[in-house]
């Protein structure tokens, strides 16, 4: 439960209200990854259109979302994934920091596609899940 209120509370900085008390926590990922993406496409149009403090308002939501993905891995049933993710999600938030000092566009896209790898990987898991339920209901 504290994982969930650790991304909860990621999510509710990107100010997406009515969905949140009624997901679950693999739909919650899913937002959390979408306010993510989100985000780093706006700093991306922020950094092209020179915006600086619109850009590093949006990377800093990107950051917070990532803190909270990071904070909701769960270490002793994902293991070795969770060790991965983390480290992955250490990479990220350094990169955004490059981007954020810098100006670096390609740090925000280098992010952005990562995100949006694990991202696709979250939304296939529902059906993943379905089939294995259905599986060991046989």
């Amino acid at each position: 439960m504290k994982r969930h209120a650790k991304a909860l509370n990621a999510y509710q900085d990107v100010n997406v209200s009515s969905a949140v008390p009624y997901a679950d926590g693999v739909q919650l990922i899913q937002m959390l990854f979408d306010g993510l993406i989100d985000s780093l496409s706006a700093a991306e149009g922020h950094l092209v259109r020179k915006s600086i403090k619109e850009k590093s308002d949006a990377l800093y939501r990107a950051s917070n979302i990532i803190i909270g993905l990071q904070g909701s891995l769960d270490f002793e049933k994902g293991a070795e994934l969770a060790r991965n993710l983390s480290e992955l999600y250490d990479y990220c938030l350094r990169r955004l920091i490059k981007a954020n000092l810098y100006n670096d566009i390609e740090a925000v896209r280098e992010v952005k596609g990562l995100m949006e790898e694990i991202s696709s990987a979250w939304t296939l898991l529902p059906s993943l899940l379905k089939d294995q339920n259905a599986a060991m209901a046989s």
